[in-house]
């Protein structure tokens, strides 16, 4: 009786590993069968959200902080004014945009009606007051929410104008062009958990009417960091990272990162670091 009730709590031992062991697999497939969210799908969720909230009950109750409050926002990007270190915008990650004029002593929320107000970086040409606005941090982590794209505004940020791009989905640079408003480049890191073509480097030079994509490495790898010579802006540095991330797998260095450069204001680029060494 005693090796009977034995080799019983064996076989279920056994049974009961077996039966996790296919859950759990079954469990990972589906997951690894999800199909990322297309970009208009994404942007027509936005949409909904944001008529939603103009039909509200509360949209008219005037809320205040009352704390308390442990830690702030992730600070994206600053810009000041060269002429005047007093006035500045501030990006965060999930926080919108923010000005000041007074050295921070106080400030004014100036991107928070848009359909995404994470931002990965920001560019302003204080010769034009023109503020270009990346959205999506570029940080991968799990707390880094996409974007939906860029956007310009002349105005301050009274108005905004959608520039497209929208499944860039974390971008880490504009970069503008220092004598010619019309022309910039953008930084396009791509879709955190999901392979996406939407990678590498933009280039504009209408304003952002139109992209050319001028680098493209794979789907897996994208431009996270772009930096422009002090002095002759048709060289220009861009940064690829090859990065992947699963529920189960994080690959955070890959061998199609390196460092890129183009001597032609960035319609081509050449790799300058050695393979498999970013």
């Amino acid at each position: 009786m005693h090796t009977k009730l034995t080799l019983f709590s064996c076989f279920r031992y056994v049974s009961l590993w077996f039966i996790a062991f296919v859950v759990l697999s079954s469990s990972l497939s589906l997951q690894a069968q999800v199909r990322p969210t297309p970009a208009a799908e994404r942007w027509n969720s936005l949409s909904q959200r944001k008529e939603m909230d103009e039909k509200s009950l509360l949209k008219d109750v005037s809320f205040r902080n009352i704390g308390p409050s442990i830690m702030g926002g992730r600070v994206d990007d600053i810009e000041v004014n060269p002429a005047d270190p007093a006035e500045f915008y501030v990006a965060y990650a999930t926080g919108g945009l923010w000005y000041t004029t007074n050295n921070g002593q106080s400030f004014t929320p100036i991107f928070d009606s848009e359909l995404a107000i994470g931002i990965g970086d920001i560019a302003v040409n204080w010769k034009t007051r023109e503020i270009w606005v990346g959205t999506g941090e570029v940080n991968s982590s799990r707390s880094s929410y996409a974007g939906i794209g860029v956007y310009k505004s002349r105005d301050n940020g009274k108005n905004w104008e959608y520039l497209g791009l929208p499944a860039s989905h974390h971008i880490g640079k504009i970069q503008l062009h220092p004598a010619d408003p019309q022309t910039a480049w953008v930084a396009v890191l791509g879709s955190l958990y999901s392979p996406n073509k939407e990678r590498g480097v933009f280039k504009t030079t209408d304003g952002g009417k139109t992209w050319k994509h001028t680098l493209i490495i794979d789907e897996n790898t994208g431009a996270v960091e772009m930096e422009m010579h002090p002095t002759n802006p048709d060289i220009l540095y861009a940064a690829a990272w090859h990065r992947s991330r699963s529920a189960w797998n994080f690959v955070e260095g890959g061998k199609t990162s390196g460092i890129y450069k183009s001597t032609n204001g960035g319609e081509s680029w050449k790799l300058i670091t050695t393979q498999g060494s970013g």
